[in-house]
Parts: C-alpha cells; sequence; structure tokens
C-alpha cells in the first residue's frame, strides 16, 4: 500500500507557492497524495494520512505541526523561508531522499513539546502546544511584573520581577531563549530551559530543569496586557492571581530527519554558533 501523504504549504508567500508546485510531483512519485492544502485551510476531522510535507519557513512548520500533533504522524519540512533550522529539507534533498523519506522507516527525529495552561480560581481557563517556546511577557502599557515561580514541589520558590519568563524545549533552545541568554540545549536532551527576560535581578541566571518536572508562575502583578505566547503566535491572557504552568506534553512531534543535515553542522552555518570574530586580512 502507497505511504498517503497530506501537502500543506503556506500560499501566502510566492516562494513557499513555488516550492511546493516543485516538490508535489517528487512526492506524488513517491506516495498518494490525498490533500493538497493551504495553511489556514481547515481540514477535515476523518482525513487519514500516513505523512505530513510542509512547505514553508520555521513558522509555518510550528504552526502546522501544532495543528497536526493530535494525529502522531511524521512530518517533512521543506524550507522555503529565510532560516530553515527545523525544515531541514530543499526541494534538491527532498528529491535524493524521497525513497527513503516515504518508504516504510523514515529516518525520524522526536521533539518534545510543551503543554501550557493558564489556571483561574482552579480551572484550566485556557491551555496550548508549545514546540518552542511559551513566554510570560508584561505586555502592554510594559511594565514590569511579578511573578513567583515554583518547580514541582518546591514550596518556597523565587519571586521574578521584570519583562517576564521563557519556558523553552531543547528545539526552542536556539530561538527566543538564546537571544534572551539562555544556553543552547541538543534537542535529545529531556530538559525545560527558564529564561528571566530582563530580570531585576543580577543573580538570575537561566536554569535547565528535568523534563519529568512542572514549572509553574503565580501572577503576583501583571499589566492588562500581560499574556502567555506560544511559538511566538497564539496568546493566552494571563490575570493577576492566575497560575501559568507549563510541563512536558504527553506527545512528541516526529519530523523526519534529513540524511544530509547534522545538528551540529546546521547550527554553525545557520545560526553561526561559535563563529570567531572576523579579522583583517
Amino acid at each position: 500500500m502507497a505511504t498517503r501523504a497530506l501537502l500543506i504549504a503556506n500560499m501566502d508567500k510566492p516562494e513557499a507557492a513555488r516550492t511546493a508546485d516543485a516538490a508535489q510531483p517528487i512526492v506524488a512519485r513517491h506516495a498518494e497524495v490525498v490533500r493538497v492544502a493551504a495553511g489556514d485551510e481547515p481540514l477535515p476531522g476523518n482525513m487519514s494520512f500516513d505523512i505530513a510535507v510542509i512547505v514553508g519557513g520555521d513558522g509555518t512548520l510550528i504552526s502546522q505541526t501544532r495543528r497536526l500533533v493530535a494525529h502522531g504522524k511524521p512530518i517533512v519540512g521543506i524550507n522555503a523561508g529565510r532560516l530553515g533550522f527545523l525544515a531541514e529539507f530543499d526541494v534538491a534533498d527532498l528529491e535524493r531522499h524521497a525513497p527513503l523519506v516515504f518508504g516504510a522507516k523514515p529516518p525520524m527525529r522526536e521533539r518534545m513539546l510543551l503543554a501550557v495552561e493558564v489556571v483561574r480560581d482552579g480551572v484550566v481557563r485556557e491551555s496550548g502546544v508549545a514546540i518552542n517556546d511559551a513566554v510570560v511577557t508584561a505586555g502592554a502599557p510594559h511594565r514590569m511584573i511579578e511573578v513567583a515561580m515554583s518547580v514541582d514541589d518546591d514550596q518556597q520558590g523565587v519571586e521574578i520581577t521584570g519583562d517576564g519568563v521563557i519556558v523553552a524545549t531543547p528545539t526552542g533552545s536556539t530561538a527566543y531563549s538564546a537571544s534572551a541568554g539562555g544556553p543552547i540545549v541538543h534537542p535529545d536532551v529531556a530538559g525545560i530551559t527558564v529564561t528571566p527576560i530582563c530580570a531585576q535581578s543580577l543573580a538570575f541566571r537561566p536554569v535547565v530543569i528535568g523534563a519529568h518536572e512542572t514549572v509553574s508562575f503565580s501572577m503576583r502583578r501583571v499589566n492588562e496586557g500581560t499574556c502567555v505566547i506560544l511559538d511566538g503566535q497564539r496568546h493566552l491572557k494571563a490575570e493577576r492571581g492566575d497560575t501559568v504552568r507549563a510541563h512536558r506534553h504527553d506527545r512528541a512531534a516526529l519530523f523526519v530527519a534529513n540524511p544530509s543535515n547534522r545538528y551540529w553542522d546546521a547550527l554553525r552555518a545557520k545560526m553561526r554558533w561559535a563563529a570567531p570574530p572576523s579579522y583583517r586580512a
């Protein structure tokens, strides 16, 4: 039986549309294309597929991964954006490795997800999934906020005053968290990174906790616009007295690996990790 492939592309961007046009016949030669959909197009609830091919930048791949996580199917990311750190394939690599990608046992990368909840008066009011990070951000009018952070059974916890805090997966450790001074965590490490945003303390350093632990933030002082932002895309409103909880999701994202790619090569080439200074000749 042929592999059934779902193809999703960000048709709002010309480069993604062109890349999708080039990728579709490659996919069709190795799998049965059950549907070609735009990124914002609703999908039938009873649709069945074996693999999803996502064409776009990392943002498209992240948003579609959140949408498809309940299906538990592997995802092939084809880069049509600027960076392509998560979307490992280009059209040439897809064609080169198509028999393996759409075969019985494609090479897989399993990536940890975060489950995030906003609890108010003992009831979960909003919840969501994050591939990269969940950011508790001060929001307008951009005054400092105060939150009390605790991990699992730590009754004392710590106070954080500042512009917010980033809770990142290993996959997201190279994104906003890294820009805020957090560590780079290899995707195979089971950990959750907590990085403060401009904390009013020289002593609050980023910390990596176990993936089995739950990190909670009690919202002591907030702004009108204070919220939790998932992957820079979805907003969960947070009010004074709320508790924001983040822990490992019971599902993982499954990405098909590009056999031509190595993590450290991508880190050096795309993120310029450990690049030396530019000396004069």
